[in-house]
């Protein structure tokens, strides 16, 4: 007996799916230098897994003291993200094990990310995953970005799916806020083990605490299965 097919399931792209991170880190570093900032480490990157490329870029900003405007940073970051993406993305392997399950089971699947609408649709077409999730919502596409509920409601609106209907799966505190602020309920992975005790991973169904090395496509199936049946 399959999953119940008015259940969807949006995923997070960025540390999620796959294991971008470092390419992200890697399109900071260099843009960051470009401004004279030489001492961007992956410590600090760290502290912004899950939030939006546009408000890290925000933030960084101010701290750094850089006077180009926002929006030439976010042209650059992007610019060299997708340089090193085109090059190599790797999918976690249970994760792509898992969207085959649901794709199985004819179960809608869509991406909402903090990531631009270039990044995500390079990433799905260079892992392969477009063949299997074929909606998708950047943050550039809503008002406000991740702990707000806004991209995962525009995923649901255009799954044609109801937000208690929808179970996401992310890897960031900031994500697991934005799933639970939207109704929806959630698998976390986190992509820090160190951060599953935070507060926002606590509403999940199901938690994986010790990330994707803990994840398994099987486990997050089954428990998919009974929490629709």
């Amino acid at each position: 007996m399959g999953i119940v097919r008015t259940a969807s399931v949006i995923f997070d792209l960025d540390g999620t799916l796959v294991d971008s991170e470092p390419n992200y880190y890697e399109a900071g570093r260099r843009l960051l230098a470009q401004y004279g900032v030489k001492d961007f480490s992956w410590e600090h990157h760290t502290r912004f897994i899950g939030i939006g490329t546009r408000e890290t870029l925000e933030i960084l900003r101010g701290e750094y003291g850089i006077e180009a405007p926002v929006d030439e940073l976010l042209a650059g970051k992007n610019r060299n993200y997708l340089e090193l993406a085109r090059a190599s993305t790797d999918v976690f392997p249970e994760m792509r094990t898992f969207v085959e399950l649901l794709h199985a089971e004819e179960v809608p699947m869509a991406v909402a990310s903090g990531s631009s609408r270039a990044a995500i649709e390079a990433v799905l077409a260079g892992t392969g995953l477009e063949a299997f999730i074929t909606t998708a919502v950047s943050a550039e596409e809503v008002a406000r970005g991740k702990p707000e509920p806004d991209v995962f409601v525009e995923a649901a609106r255009r799954l044609g799916t109801a937000p208690a209907d929808c179970v996401v799966l992310e890897d960031a505190a900031p994500g697991a806020a934005a799933a639970h602020a939207a109704g929806m309920r959630c698998i976390a992975v986190p992509y820090v083990p160190e951060t599953a005790g935070d507060p926002a991973f606590g509403a999940a169904g199901l938690l994986f605490a010790g990330g994707q090395g803990e994840f398994t496509a099987r486990a997050a199936y089954d428990w998919l299965r009974s929490a629709q049946a």
